[in-house]
């Protein structure tokens, strides 16, 4: 049969960018269908916006807490119209440039806007036409899950995506959701003015994260005016004239709180209602479409990457399922998805996670089992050059010293997460393995080296103690 297309990309966000271009340097008839805007939930209510904000929000702490530095401080107070005014300068930037829809064309790529759903395993229509596909890779991406509060409807919310389509910041804000977009935002809003309080149904905010770690980073939003309100759960909504009013409990207490604005930070759900799947045979989960170990679909020639597939929400991880899903689908068997990614916390100081964390490594090798290395910044001397000592190091490892885990809470600790996890997914050994990866200095990632040397130590004295038991029970000593 011949085919319009050799693939078809639903959804041009930060996985079918990515797709479309490799396919295009693969010299495959390539076609992107996108029903809204190039560049999807990352460039437009995610990542990029966020980020922009948390930089600005940076500069205006750094400034009120120059004299830390040995700089006069400055109270003047931040105009968020122009802080907000930046992160959409910076997103038409990177909408005119980066994820341009003509640079895309230039590639060879046919760019069309049109709203897609299956016909058959090979045939989409596109609004009031159809096209057809040798193979098809859905990339339709997620949308904030909305919680079903009584009168949240009428008293009214932002998502993120309403979030960065303000003008200016609310002057109160209550963040309903305790991960880490909810705790990115409640920390650069608070920085740029604003009371926040932030509500988290369950025992504590960011629950994938290391303990030991969450704690202390929590101190610092503390510290900085974030209110952590946990085990909070939110049972009505209403308006009071200006003000949105949240009525619940927290540690099953009656309680209420109020602000301008309600941000509804819960979660995600794939986009997949539109898409007519079952004219194709693909199967859904609450997560996302169904894929096995190569991202493939029930339907041999459809693969689905990024959120839409329901395994690791982040950007990185739905480049490199892009990246991989076209290899499979052009390379048979070519290459496994990952099972495990690291990500970060963008907070200040960020909050970088690769594989296991100490609660989840005792839960599989017993407490025995289980080694876990700590190292505070106070022990940093680029800490102490930054007037940075709130965070800490963390490693896990087996008692073979296999690494199982890596944390760490530090200025710019994001820069070091691919490190990291390429590390833990190698079950790199701590001795040598740390040690011998000779890090910069001064550097955050000078305290790598530093932990492996603690554990060679352990580990070489273990085995001296071991040796002098055997000689003397061979020596009746």
């Amino acid at each position: 049969m011949t085919y319009d297309y050799d693939l078809a990309i639903i959804g041009a966000g930060s996985a079918g960018m990515a797709a479309a271009e490799v396919a295009a340097h693969m010299r495959l008839r390539v076609l992107l269908v996108e029903r809204d805007r190039v560049g999807g939930d990352c460039l437009w209510t995610g990542c990029v916006p966020s980020k922009t904000l948390i930089a600005s929000s940076r500069v205006a702490h750094q400034v009120r807490c120059a004299e830390a530095w040995g700089i006069v401080p400055s109270t003047a107070p931040v105009d968020s119209r122009r802080v907000l005014a930046r992160v959409h300068a910076v997103q038409q930037n990177l909408a005119a440039t980066t994820d341009s829809p003509d640079r895309l064309r230039a590639l060879g790529v046919d760019v069309r806007f049109a709203a897609a759903a299956f016909a058959d395993e090979h045939t989409l229509r596109l609004d009031a036409g159809r096209v057809t596909a040798r193979r098809v890779l859905i990339c339709t991406g997620s949308r904030p899950a909305v919680p079903g509060i009584p009168g949240l409807q009428e008293a009214g919310f932002l998502t993120p995506g309403d979030f960065f389509s303000l003008d200016g910041l609310p002057s109160s804000l209550l963040i309903v959701g305790g991960g880490p977009i909810a705790v990115e935002l409640a920390q650069a809003c608070a920085r740029l003015g604003a009371d926040v309080t932030v509500l988290e149904q369950l025992p504590t905010i960011l629950p994938r994260e290391e303990p030991l770690l969450r704690a202390r980073l929590r101190d610092v939003l503390e510290r900085e005016g974030v209110c952590i309100v946990e085990s909070a759960r939110v049972e009505r909504a209403h308006r009071r004239g200006a003000v949105r009013v949240l009525t619940g409990t927290a540690d099953g207490e009656p309680a209420a709180w109020e602000a301008e604005a309600v941000l509804v930070a819960a979660g995600r759900r794939p986009n997949v209602e539109d898409l007519q799947l079952d004219a194709a045979g693909v199967q859904t989960r609450a997560a996302g479409i169904v894929v096995d170990d190569r991202l493939r679909t029930h339907a041999t020639s459809i693969y689905a990457a990024g959120d839409v597939a329901g395994r690791f929400p982040f950007t990185h991880s739905a480049v490199a399922e892009a990246s991989i899903a076209l290899r499979n689908m052009f390379y048979p068997l070519s290459k496994k998805a990952p099972q495990t990614v690291p990500w970060a916390t963008f907070t200040d100081p960020e909050l970088t996670h690769a594989g296991l964390t100490s609660e989840e490594a005792r839960a599989q090798f017993g407490e025995g089992g289980t080694l876990v290395f700590r190292r505070p910044l106070t022990a940093s001397d680029r800490a102490r050059a930054d007037g940075a000592q709130q965070g800490e190091l963390v490693l896990i490892s087996d008692r073979s010293h296999r690494l199982l885990g890596a944390h760490l809470l530090a200025p710019g600790a994001g820069e070091v997460a691919g490190c990291l996890g390429s590390l833990v997914r190698r079950r790199e050994s701590m001795t040598p393995g740390l040690v011998d990866a000779i890090q910069a200095y001064p550097t955050y990632a000078f305290e790598l080296m530093a932990l492996g040397g603690e554990a060679t130590y352990q580990q070489l004295e273990s085995r001296f103690l071991r040796t002098v038991r055997r000689l003397n029970a061979a020596f009746g000593i």
